[in-house]
């Protein structure tokens, strides 16, 4: 039963996205909601000011609608899904707002980095007291190992940081026509077959519906694209990536299975250290994806090769998991 139910849940999460985007788009457009294109980014570029974004909400009902509607028909959404939903949706919103703020109030940076770091450490700390409170284990494996480490309140901190940075991680993804779409697809393809494997069916099930919910988004955000999911989307599946990757056990795996948003930050944080202490750029451009258009590979050529690195990374991610 559960194989059907997680067919039927990506093909309903995809359903919804196909069909609610293209009314979410002119709407998107009636509504002037246009992506603002930074002077200092690519120069090819500049031809998608304009296009329709905070398409991510689109993504968000669909993960909603399916996960509840599929959890519900297999068994009862239990407390996985519900923290799975906090944190998503939880994100989603800050994600909205920083998108409204830009896109409508005009200020082109939308809410300021302490703004948008506290409203993420308060959902991650709500996160960290039901997760705790109903039981769950506060220990990391390290993987290939059978070692673990149990973090006591250190657990905490841990829960911050990683959904934090992988929120943001996916967020600095989030700059190319279907990147963060086929990598996410990835990503929670991956967590999907990691928790049936735990037999943790209803995260299965959560997984899959943001496989569906995200491919359904790629039909219209692949190259050229015909709407953005914002912040609201790159922040909500930043953090979903890593609280699914907590409930399953599996939090430094998802340095490998999340192997190119890990990379595409890394970028960041180099080019940064670099400029500052010595005056010099590593890179042409960061985050990693801009550098290489800027040595001349199309924007199809970059996302192809970063959605194929991403699939040789759930590769060995899931070998280590389920296989070894």
């Amino acid at each position: 039963m559960i194989e059907q139910v997680i067919i039927y849940t990506i093909l309903l999460a995809f359903l919804i996205t196909v069909v609610l985007s293209p009314i979410f788009i002119p709407f998107l457009r009636r509504l002037k909601f246009g992506q603002s294109i930074r002077e200092e980014g690519p120069k090819s570029h500049q031809k998608k000011s304009g296009t329709p974004t905070m398409g991510g909400i689109v993504i968000l009902i669909s993960i909603a609608l399916a996960t509840f509607i599929m959890t519900s028909y297999f068994s009862l959404p239990n407390v996985e899904t519900y923290l799975i939903l906090l944190v998503t949706l939880g994100f989603g919103l800050l994600g909205f707002l920083d998108d409204f703020i830009k896109v409508v109030m005009k200020r082109n940076l939308g809410l300021n980095s302490k703004q948008k770091l506290l409203g993420q450490i308060i959902i991650s700390v709500i996160f960290y007291f039901v997760y705790t409170g109903n039981g769950y284990s506060t220990e990391v494996g390290i993987p290939l190992t059978d070692a673990t480490f149990n973090l006591g309140w250190f657990y905490m901190l841990f829960v911050v940081f990683w959904l934090v940075g992988f929120s943001n991680a996916v967020n600095l993804t989030d700059g190319l026509d279907g990147l963060v779409s086929g990598t996410a697809a990835i990503a929670f393809g991956t967590l999907a077959i990691i928790a049936w494997n735990n037999q943790q069916f209803e995260v299965a099930i959560a997984s899959v519906a943001i496989v569906g919910a995200v491919l359904g988004f790629l039909v219209f955000n692949a190259h050229p694209a015909k709407v953005f999911m914002g912040d609201t989307g790159s922040l909500a599946l930043g953090g979903a990536f890593a609280t699914i990757g907590l409930l399953t056990k599996s939090e430094i795996l998802l340095i490998v299975i999340g192997g190119v948003f890990v990379i595409e930050t890394l970028s960041v944080i180099i080019q940064v250290i670099s400029f500052k202490t010595t005056g010099k750029r590593v890179f042409r451009m960061s985050p990693l994806h801009h550098h290489y258009e800027l040595i001349g590979w199309s924007e199809w050529r970059v996302v192809v090769t970063f959605w194929t690195v991403g699939l040789l990374f759930a590769i060995i991610a899931t070998y280590i998991e389920v296989w070894m």
